[in-house]
């Protein structure tokens, strides 16, 4: 089967330097981009209701741009005034950089991690007399409560924000001959919209151990797993998957 078009569950990139678009064009795909899922924030109230009071924790640990956003965003909803001297743990320089949307960084103490938050375990650990506040979505990566557990931290988790399907109801009658997914949420979202979907000849690109997980146990069968030594970015693999069926 020749690939002609592909559908990226995920937002447009803004950069016109995206390997997507050089891809549709080296090897004359249409390749379209639509979020299978979204990020709601949750209300002053529903912290509340997990107990979270602001004024009780004087670090801050940041696994995202979205965890950066709705901690700001529920801090001035509760009125709450972040104090100069609150303390930042963010997992990535990714992570980090966005925070200065924030906070002004020669004010504030800021740490950095590396590429995954294992990286930030051994700066934890010599802040073990903080109590820590977690923002997160209501998943959060099981590496995360396992450092901070097992380095005995105080810490607390607050559910600011949640991953919700998006309606994609308007690609009811819409083929692709590759959909590109790269986390559970995308594949739960493709059944809760269609839930009769049969893969039949659509090929599944899938990024990471748990989408593939994901996929498996909704019966998909995966055609490009991602990401592999030879293909590290899902780019890399949709390319080289096209140059060996498009002949």
């Amino acid at each position: 089967m020749k690939v002609k078009s592909i559908l990226v569950s995920q937002p447009q990139p803004t950069s016109e330097s995206s390997p997507y678009y050089s891809l549709g064009e080296k090897q004359k795909v249409k390749v379209d981009f639509r979020p299978f899922i979204h990020v709601e924030g949750l209300n002053a109230k529903d912290i509340r209701q997990q107990k979270i009071d602001l004024s009780k924790y004087n670090a801050i640990v940041l696994t995202s741009r979205n965890a950066v956003d709705h901690f700001f965003r529920i801090a001035q909803e509760m009125r709450f005034i972040v104090p100069d001297a609150m303390k930042y743990f963010c997992q990535s320089e990714a992570v980090a950089y966005y925070l200065q949307k924030y906070i002004v960084y020669r004010k504030r103490k800021v740490y950095i991690g590396g590429k995954s938050f294992l990286d930030l375990k051994p700066i934890l650990k010599k802040h073990k007399n903080l109590n820590f506040l977690v923002p997160s979505s209501d998943t959060l990566k099981p590496e995360v409560i396992k450092v901070m557990n097992d380095e005995k931290l105080n810490w607390k988790r607050a559910i600011m924000y949640q991953t919700v399907s998006s309606d994609l109801s308007d690609l009811n009658d819409v083929e692709y001959d590759i959909l590109v997914f790269f986390s559970p949420s995308g594949i739960k979202s493709l059944f809760e919209n269609f839930p009769d979907f049969k893969q039949d000849q659509t090929k599944i690109a899938a990024f990471g151990k748990s989408t593939v997980s994901a996929a498996n146990e909704m019966g998909l069968k995966i055609d490009i797993p991602v990401p592999t030594p030879e293909t590290p970015s899902m780019a890399m693999a949709l390319e080289k998957f096209i140059k060996e069926n498009n002949k």
